[in-house]
């Protein structure tokens, strides 16, 4: 899968280092993967949530961060939306982020 943009992880853990491991690991397993459809990315990360407008929520170090994307399973590409603590995922409307 092709991730647009890793500069936004780059600049989430610049500011919060502990994030660091968790938010490359996430990259690289979506990175290295393909993903063909909702319940392909489901067998992987079984916490993952699903909204509308193909859009996927994944927590990160244990629900303490949150990641909000929009996949377009037929070109394989990946636009992160949102990276942020849980308490600000609270705030943002992640179907339209």
């Amino acid at each position: 899968m092709h991730v647009i943009s890793s500069k936004k992880l780059v600049d989430f853990y610049v500011v919060h280092p502990d994030a660091k491991g968790p938010l490359e690991i996430w990259y690289h397993m979506l990175a290295e993967s393909n993903f063909p459809s909702p319940d392909s990315i489901k067998q992987k990360f079984r916490t993952a949530d699903f909204l509308p407008g193909d859009r996927v929520v994944f927590n990160i170090k244990g629900n303490t961060y949150r990641i909000v994307v929009k996949i377009k399973y037929e070109t394989r590409t990946i636009f992160i939306r949102f990276v942020g603590k849980h308490a600000e995922y609270s705030r943002i409307n992640a179907e339209t982020i």
